[in-house]
């Protein structure tokens, strides 16, 4: 898979380029396997449980990043990169930004 948008978002300063941490990767596997497994009990509220799956795909995404090498400080970036890192096609990353979008809305 070529690196080069992900580089080109480094350049324009969108993302940092940084070597991948082993221990930082597998925490952010863990924690978002763990919280997508919590967003399925049915004893949750809707709320809880879609912030639930909204965390737990952020925490994958961000781990699909760091994995490359890349670090981003902006949370709906690290949806967008995510053709880039695992290959998503546009249509399905582009439901996790919708999300973003919802949770941002509902925090107002």
């Amino acid at each position: 898979m070529s690196h080069s948008n992900l580089d080109n978002l480094v350049r324009i300063g969108k993302l940092k380029a940084e070597p991948p941490a082993e221990e930082e990767f597998q925490g952010l596997l863990r924690s978002g396997l763990r919280r997508l497994d919590d967003a399925g009990r049915d004893e949750l509220s809707l709320e809880s449980r879609f912030d639930l799956a909204y965390n737990a795909s952020h925490a994958l995404a961000l781990a699909a990043l760091r994995f490359r090498g890349y670090r981003s400080g902006s949370r709906y970036l690290v949806f967008q990169c995510l053709q880039h890192t695992i290959d998503l096609p546009n249509e399905q990353w582009r439901v996790l930004d919708q999300a973003h979008r919802k949770r941002n809305l509902a925090e107002l």
